[in-house]
């Protein structure tokens, strides 16, 4: 007799995309994304203005989702949440409506660590898996971790940015260049058509599998505040490549250093950075060249999504480990 299927509504409010998703066992039916425009012209996420975006777009979104995936909300079999890492007033709104929508359909609430979720992505659909134990490396505007991934739901934390993250060094640089925001995909782009060895960045020495992207940062700056926006201009590609060289080889060296000391081999990137082409080269480059086994993320998982989120749902709701109605938000919630 064939197993009843497991039907999850994920929900994601971490920071400023509001997203539902609905996942039918492993398999995504409807991956719904609300992107806030609204913090363009801010160079950067406000968070007041994030929560309330999210307050407008939740039920719509979720709407969407449900519709997409041809089902009723009756058919759900749980419904996760993003508890955090994230901003607390963006996460209170997903929180709170999944706690609601659960309590209103009487089903199963699930909390989703929202790293976790960036790596455990990559058990979405029926192609090739990682295999237990690997590396997991999470790059993003907020987080640069590299994590020892033992199963589902054992993971610990063996690097971090000491400071800041890539994604935040790929926007403020950006912005230093004049791009808008969020830069990290214009830099990608603009890239292409540069040489990333015309200018030479320094890369931080920090002990163990850490990294530091403040002090590249402050080369970046006191580099063009000796140009004139003229020069900017002329050197554009190379100057974007440049930068963009520099800041995968910091996060590349400890990776490098990770599987070499770990003896583990398997590799699985997650995170909004994870979509950067440059970096997907080299990475495959490199797993050519020493045999490793990389997994990235498709495209419509590197960024902050529902799909992820659900994943985790279902893994969760297979090995029954449901939430508390009584759970809080973890701004700051650790892997």
């Amino acid at each position: 007799m064939s197993q009843k299927p497991c039907y999850i509504l994920g929900i994601e409010s971490s920071c400023d995309e509001t997203s539902a998703a609905i996942l039918k066992n492993n398999i995504v039916l409807s991956n719904i994304i609300a992107n806030q425009k609204v913090h363009k012209e801010y160079g950067g996420v406000v968070p007041e203005l994030a929560s309330r975006e999210h307050q407008k777009n939740i039920i719509p979104v979720v709407e969407m989702a449900l519709n997409k995936a041809k089902i009723k909300k009756n058919t759900l079999s749980a419904i996760a949440y993003t508890r955090g890492p994230g901003l607390l007033g963006s996460l209170l709104v997903g929180s709170s409506f999944a706690k609601s929508f659960s309590m209103g359909l009487k089903i199963p609430l699930i909390e989703v660590n929202h790293m976790q979720a960036h790596i455990l992505c990559h058990f979405i659909g029926n192609e090739l898996k990682p295999k237990f134990p690997f590396i997991g490396v999470t790059l993003s505007g907020g987080h640069t971790q590299i994590i020892l991934v033992k199963n589902y739901f054992e993971m610990k934390i063996i690097g971090s940015t000491i400071d800041d993250a890539i994604g935040e060094a790929f926007d403020k640089c950006g912005k230093m260049l004049g791009l808008e925001y969020p830069s990290g995909p214009k830099i990608d782009e603009l890239s292409k058509k540069g040489n990333p060895n015309c200018f030479k960045f320094p890369i931080p020495k920090v002990d163990g599998y850490n990294v530091s992207y403040s002090g590249f940062k402050t080369s970046v700056l006191n580099f063009l505040n000796k140009k004139n926006k003229k020069f900017i201009n002329q050197n554009l590609h190379d100057l974007c490549a440049s930068i963009q060289n520099t800041l995968i080889k910091i996060i590349i060296e400890k990776v490098k250093l990770s599987i070499n000391d770990t003896k583990n081999n398997t590799i699985a990137i997650g995170g909004g950075v994870s979509a950067n082409s440059s970096l997907r080269d080299e990475l495959k480059k490199l797993s050519k060249k020493h045999k490793w086994n990389v997994f990235f993320p498709k495209l419509e998982y590197t960024t902050d999504n529902a799909a992820m989120i659900g994943i985790v749902g279902f893994l969760k709701y297979k090995n029954g480990k449901f939430s508390s109605i009584n759970s809080k938000c973890e701004p700051k919630l650790k892997i």
